[in-house]
Order: structure tokens, then sequence, then C-alpha cells
């Protein structure tokens, strides 16, 4: 058995657009910028932000933001390219597939499980979080016992707040991919809303002296700031995902990645401006670095207003992660490595609805049972492992398949792609040792799994018998 057999894009390109087993294509290019917009802009820019800049990175902040944005610009070149030319779901693990092979897709499949699963889990639980603060806003208060996750010591048993809304999510998802696109195109305009406010009153208050020292930790503090605020770009590879159910893939898909991120990499630079701008750096590691500066310069109105801004931030990444995560167990299932039921799709709606409430229960549980805490680390690993092979898989494609018909191609190859490859792989090897270990752990158990079911279920693996039969 082959375990680098790789699944030709004629072959992938059929199975999308089998009648009866394929996605409903409705999403255009707005849609998909705004679910890169909805999954980028969440915790990152109303959490990381104040820590980075009092623990690494001083005012420099920015510069990790343009480093961090640097990497994901590169990376996001190579998913224009690839999702353009091979418009299917699954994202970094189909194109794995076409280029590198069944292991390497299955890894790096395995990998963005990791990715999307901890990252919904764990934004559901930030969500909770807020939520629970904007409801003491008003007086009103849960029982102890369902407010966060198990822990007997502190008289927490289950956090009912972070269950309900990945319940409310998975509904949501399960009416299909445009009802979906339109509830997060609603809830993003009103968080970009929330920023450009704090912007519009936090740049009357900026003091230029607080800007110096510019680099205080110098460049080691700016490139482990870079690493630590990578997380608020993590979702962009999430608008790939949605590939085989974009009216027209080829034009839409590269115009949604690029444009979110283009428009969040921005937002990012001029809060962080703001923000060491308006307050010492040394006085920002707080959670909610934002709210806290507006509450510094006596502006406590739009603090309220950042609250219900970072709800709205919360539960548009939750959407897009989930949304990710269930199209990505699709093209899995339907390649034959996890169990069939993942790929049923709903006759009426067209969305893999089995998949979708069994990920809704999965993500249910570990956010309201599991204390995750470290947990959402591994997505940093996670996603910047995938951006690396998406990379070098772009130069491999181009080699061994030059003719291959791209309907956006990146500049400057191999220039951008190996820019790529550098600026996630120095990123990767900031993270701590303790991250390395929990990747590396998780990849064994999934080479575990693989070996056990995935290469004897294989379709490919099922082509190649039935050849041998027929010949």
């Amino acid at each position: 058995m082959n375990l680098f057999r790789k699944k030709p894009i004629q072959l992938l390109m059929k199975e999308s657009g089998a009648k009866g087993a394929s996605l409903r294509k409705e999403l255009g290019a707005f849609d998909l910028t705004m679910l890169g917009i909805g999954a980028i802009i969440g915790t990152g820019i109303f959490v990381l932000t104040g820590v980075a800049a009092a623990e690494h990175a001083g005012p420099a902040l920015v510069l990790s933001f343009v480093l961090s944005g640097l990497a994901c610009v590169f990376a996001a070149l190579c998913y224009a390219e690839f999702a353009s030319t091979v418009p299917v779901s699954g994202s970094a693990y189909t194109y794995s597939y076409a280029t590198f092979g069944e292991l390497i897709a299955w890894i790096l499949g395995w990998d963005l499980i990791l990715e999307y699963g901890v990252a919904s889990s764990a934004v559901a639980v930030g969500w909770s979080g807020y939520f629970q603060g904007l409801l003491s806003g008003f007086g009103i208060e849960l029982p102890k016992a369902l407010t966060s996750a198990y822990d007997p010591a502190k008289g927490t048993f289950i956090d009912l707040p972070a269950i309900i809304i990945v319940l409310f999510i998975t509904f949501l998802l399960n009416l299909g991919a445009k009802k979906s696109a339109r509830f997060n195109a609603v809830i993003v305009a009103i968080k970009v809303a929330v920023v450009l406010l704090f912007l519009a009153v936090g740049v009357w208050y900026v003091k230029p002296e607080n800007w110096t020292p510019f680099m205080p930790y110098g460049f080691s503090g700016v490139a482990t700031g870079a690493a630590t605020v990578f997380f608020a770009y993590i979702g962009f590879d999430a608008v790939s995902t949605a590939a085989e159910e974009v009216r027209n893939p080829q034009r839409d898909m590269p115009i949604g990645i690029i444009v979110s991120l283009l428009v969040c990499t921005l937002l990012y630079i001029a809060v962080s401006l703001v923000l060491t701008g308006i307050v010492p750096y040394e006085q920002l590691n707080v959670k909610n670095p934002v709210a806290f500066a507006l509450n510094y310069i006596h502006q406590d109105w739009v603090a309220g207003f950042i609250s219900l801004g970072a709800i709205a931030g919360i539960t548009t990444v939750l959407l897009v992660m989930m949304y990710g995560q269930t199209r990505l167990f699709y093209a899995i299932s339907r390649d034959g490595l996890l169990p069939k039921v993942f790929a049923r799709i709903s006759p009426t709606r067209q969305v893999p609805y089995v998949n979708t409430w069994l990920t809704g229960a999965a993500v249910a549980v570990f956010a309201g049972i599991i204390p995750l805490n470290k947990l959402a680390e591994l997505t940093n690993i996670g996603t910047l492992f995938a951006f690396i092979t998406v990379s070098i898989g772009v130069l491999v494609l181009r080699k061994t398949q030059p003719d291959l018909k791209r309907a956006f191609r990146v500049p400057f190859v191999p220039v951008v792609p190996i820019l790529a490859v550098l600026f996630c792989g120095y990123l990767v090897l900031q993270l701590p040792a303790m991250t390395w270990i929990g990747f590396v752990s998780w990849l064994l158990i999934g080479l575990v799994i693989y070996f056990i079911y995935g290469r004897k279920h294989s379709e490919l693996n099922e082509m190649a018998r039935t050849e041998e039969k027929a010949g």
C-alpha cells in the first residue's frame, strides 16, 4: 500500500461536482471577505494586544503585527493559488493530498482538526466570560456551578453559556452556508464599527511620548510579540474551506482570502499604535486592554461598546472555526480516511448535517466541561505547520504540474513561497517547548488512527483494489 499515493486534481474536481453528494454553491467574494474578517478579528485584538505590548514588544507592538501580518500575507498568496486551482472543501488537507500524497495529507488534516477544534472550544469559553461580564453589568448573576468548566474546588461544574452558544452556532450552520454567511456579515459589521469607534475616540488622546522607548525589549521582544499576536491572525485559512460552496471560486477565493487579511492587518496596526499611544505600555498587562485604555482616558461610555464588540467578534470567530471544522471533516470522510457518516449531506439544505451536529456536540463538551487553559497555544503551532506545508506545496505543484490551469498565480515564485516558509518557520521556533510536546503527541495519536483505520478505508485504496481485481 502506497502511503504517498496522490489524489489527482481531476478526481477532486469530479467529486466536488457530483450530483446529490456536493455542497450548494451560493457564496460570493463579499461573503468570503466577511467570513475572513469574521474569523480574524476576535479575542486577538481585544485581549492579546495588551499582554504582548507589556511583556514583549512595548510600543514596537506595531512591528510585531507587521511581522506576523507579513508571514500571513505570504502564506495567504499561496492559499489563494491553491484555492483558485483546486476549489474543493478541505483547505490545506486537500491541497496536500494532491501534492504530497495521502500520509502527509492525513497528518495535515489531523493537525487542522486540532486547530479548529481546540480554537472553537477556547473561543466558546472566552465568549462565555464576556457574556457573563455583560450580564453582571445589568445585575444578573448565573449560579456559580454553571459559570465555568469542571472545578469542584472553585464550586464550578459546567460552563452553560459556552454550551449554549456552541449549540446555537451548530443550529445556524445547519441552516445552510448562505444563511450562516448573512448572520456573519451583520455581526462583522458591528465589531468593525466598534473597532473604528475606538480609533476615532482614542486618536485624540494619543501622547507621542508614550511611544518612547519604542523598542524597550529589543528586536527579540518584537519577534516574541509577533509569535504571541499571531493567534490574532488565525482564521483566514478557514476561508479556503468554503471553496466548494462558492459560485465562482477561481475569481472569488483569492479576493476573499487576500482582502480580508489586508483589512484586518491595517486595523490591527492602527489599534496597536493608538493603544500604546494612549496608555504607557507597562500598564497594559490586563485582560481587556482596549476597554482599559478607554477607561484610562475617562471615555467609559465607549468602553461599554467595546464589550459588545468583543462578544460580536468572538461569536463570528466561533462560527467560522466551527464551519471550517465541519468542512474539513466532510473532505476527510469523503476520502474514506474517517467514517463515511461525516460526509452525509442533507438533501434539502445540502450541508453535512450529521457531521455538523457531531462537531457541535464535541465542541460543546470540551468548552463546557474541560478547562482548556494552555491548549489554545496548540492552535498557533498547528496553523503555522499548515501555512508552511501549503507554501512548499505551491513550489512542488509548479514543478510537477506546470501546465495546470491556475486562475490566480502567486507572484515572484519562488521568492514569495520561500519567504512564507521562512517567516512562519521563524515564528514557530519562538513557541515554548511544551507546545511542541503537545503538538507531537497529537500527531502520534493521529498516525495510530491512520494506520488502524484510514489506510484500509481510503477511497484511493478501494480504487486500487478494484483495479487489481479487474486486472
